[in-house]
């Protein structure tokens, strides 16, 4: 709790503009500065639309999605020690991160897989592992299956981290996003780092593993020009209006897939991995305990070691 008292204390003091920086603090710059990465155009020339795109290492792809409010900062973990022995393209979604974040409202699981299958075939990738958690675990389920009737050496296996993947109660914090005039004042009257800590703390299983550094992270992309409208239109749309034509498309998905749960999960719960798992016919699931929504931020040891092994 002592992130929270931090940022509390600074909010009614008279100093919090000069230690958050309005999310470009000197933290927050060295974060950015020390992930190589640029910008890769999936729209047109005549209507860019640019995703932030990292990449390290080589040998066989591996692309990584982050979930709702995120960005490449989840994968600070994984990525770099997935690298030592394949190439791992981590992205920041449509809205997120340093990618654009255009003031319209497609923001939905099916507009983001997309522009996923764009990036795919601009960065020219073939027998990719995908890698989602979350909502990225929903984009990857949509990208595999749609790629599957057209392209079906496209992806080649799949790893589901805490994958929304069926319909289910919306937590608090997404549905006081989803709830018009309530999600602008909380993002639009309180410092982003704020609801960034409390969207975490629903998240963590133990919030005292919440860093300073990771409200930052997560916090800067929302003072961009768009970031606040895009996590409200992406939490809006994050459940697709045609999911149940989708599920019925699970059984199509041939490939290999490594499913990683925590077994305390309050925002996707663990009933959606075993079900997931039921429905995929080469699935495996995984279940850690010590972790509430994002095991590869709180367990990342752990989460590493079972990806590791189902990638030999």
């Amino acid at each position: 709790m002592q992130v929270w008292r931090v940022l509390v204390a600074t909010v009614v003091g008279s100093g919090w503009l000069a230690l958050l920086g309005l999310g470009c603090s000197n933290t927050a710059r060295a974060i950015e500065a020390g992930r190589g990465g640029g910008l890769v155009n999936v729209g047109t020339p005549a209507t860019p639309l640019r995703l932030w795109v990292e990449e390290r290492g080589s040998g066989q792809p591996i692309l990584l999605i982050h979930g709702l409010g995120a960005n490449t900062y989840s994968w600070r973990w994984l990525a770099p020690a997935l690298a030592s022995t394949h190439r791992v393209i981590s992205v920041d979604l449509k809205g997120f991160g340093r990618s654009d974040k255009p003031i319209d409202s497609a923001y939905g699981v099916l507009d983001q897989a997309g522009l996923i299958k764009t990036l795919i075939r601009r960065r020219g990738l073939s027998h990719v592992t995908i890698v989602g958690h979350s909502l990225g675990g929903g984009v990857a389920l949509a990208v595999t299956a749609d790629l599957n009737r057209t392209q079906p050496e496209t992806v080649q296996r799949l790893v589901l981290i805490d994958s929304i993947a069926y319909p289910q109660p919306v937590p608090l914090f997404i549905e006081l996003l989803r709830t018009p005039v309530l999600a602008e004042l909380g993002l639009y009257t309180a410092p982003p780092e704020l609801e960034v800590y409390k969207g975490l703390a629903a998240a963590y299983a133990d919030p005292g593993k919440i860093t300073f550094e990771t409200v930052r992270a997560y916090a800067r992309p929302l003072y961009d020009p768009g970031g606040r409208q895009a996590l409200i239109k992406s939490a809006q749309a994050i459940i697709p209006p045609n999911l149940p034509a989708l599920i019925a498309r699970y059984r199509s998905i041939h490939q290999p897939a490594q499913l990683i749960w925590c077994a305390d999960d309050g925002v996707v719960p663990l009933w959606v991995g075993h079900k997931l798992a039921r429905a995929l016919p080469r699935a495996q699931l995984s279940v850690l305990k010590g972790c509430g929504h994002v095991p590869q931020e709180e367990l990342p040891a752990a989460t590493l070691a079972i990806v590791r092994a189902f990638l030999r």
